[in-house]
């Protein structure tokens, strides 16, 4: 058995290249001071389509119980479900989906996909027999709602929807069988509702990428229930441009956003209430003032965040301090430009 220090709490981050014709996952290793090592590449069998970013968030998402690697393949409308081992992946199944399929989700074994080509859901059945498709499960969403990401709650029982075009959030109630009620739709705190994540409590924390000019980004809060998704913080601003991303800590007390516009991750903390409060606007950066920054994800132990930096073709990787401070670690090369999506173990 393997007992250096060095080694503990060790995983993956996972990329998609989103190259057309070939679209590829690309592996790091981690090591538990959250350093990468380049772990090889492993065709989806699908195709990317080989445009600098995918327009949402969760691209790229790991199983709650970490066997199973999703990926959307943008151009042939389709999904690649690849089976986790220690040393590597293994393709299990890619199936069809619909067009321009962006964001997936997954809990116990359910899985959503939403596409964009012409806005739908559609679900599937993970096992260890495949993915399969749940009859009945197919959802178109209304024209021109431009959607970004679909997520489970914690506890499995609501699917949410961003929906840029009509600047709404859609709350789905997930039957039994796998399929969705009718949507609660409740209008975004502020415009074009883009990336989110869940607190602990059944929180949202959702970013809106509206702010294309320095100094025009924000984030609200909002509390998930049966009567759908209530503001709780509305538009909180942080100097920064064009917030896109956002992941929250394992602790619940911490949101981190990746601003699109000028390198920096900014850090949000998150009230017993779901209540939202800037902590740091600028708590780490990749290339300060320079376009690229984007999908996001933490360690699964917490300890570590990592980015994307599209334009500077890099992996960008911080510590993260019990107080929600970062700290660099490094960063790593040999990305395409086209690469999109980023899950981390």
């Amino acid at each position: 058995m393997q007992n250096d220090a060095a080694d503990m709490g060790a995983g993956f981050v996972y990329v998609q290249t989103n190259e057309p014709e070939r679209n590829r996952v690309l592996a790091f290793r981690r090591a538990g001071d959250g350093t990468l090592t380049a772990a090889g590449g492993y065709e989806t069998g699908g195709a990317g389509d080989g445009k600098p970013h995918l327009t949402s968030q969760g691209s790229v998402v790991l199983s709650g119980d970490g066997r199973y690697l999703l990926v959307t393949n943008a151009a042939s409308g389709d999904l690649s479900a690849f089976a986790v081992g220690p040393d590597g992946l293994s393709l299990a199944e890619t199936v069809a989906t619909g067009r321009a399929p962006k964001s997936a989700a997954e809990h116990a074994g359910l899985v959503y996909v939403l596409n964009t080509g012409e806005p739908s859901l559609t679900s599937f059945r993970l096992s260890d027999g495949g993915i399969r498709p749940l009859a009945g499960s197919a959802r178109e969403l209304a024209a021109g709602t431009d959607p970004a990401q679909v997520g489970f709650s914690p506890d499995g029982a609501m699917l949410v929807v961003t929906q840029r075009g009509t600047n709404a959030i859609a709350v789905y109630p997930v039957l039994e069988t796998g399929l969705l009620g009718e949507p609660m739709m409740r209008p975004s705190s502020g415009p074009t509702p883009y990336g989110f994540a869940f607190t602990t409590g059944g929180g949202l924390v959702v970013t809106e990428a509206f702010g294309a000019q320095a100094g025009k980004a924000a984030v609200s809060s909002y509390r998930i229930s049966d009567a759908g998704a209530a503001p709780v913080s509305r538009s909180v601003g942080n100097g920064r441009s064009e917030i896109c991303w956002a992941v929250v800590t394992n602790d619940g007390r911490h949101a981190f956003t990746t601003n699109f516009g000028d390198g920096a991750v900014s850090r949000y903390s998150i009230g017993d209430d779901g209540s939202i409060a800037l902590g740091e606007a600028a708590a780490g950066l990749a290339v300060d003032g320079r376009t690229g920054l984007r999908d996001e994800d933490l360690s699964g132990d917490g300890r570590f965040l990592y980015a994307i930096d599209a334009d500077s073709r890099r992996v960008f990787g911080w510590a993260v301090g019990e107080d929600g401070s970062l700290a660099p670690i490094g960063s790593w090369e040999g990305l395409p430009a086209t690469v999109a999506g980023l899950a981390a173990s």
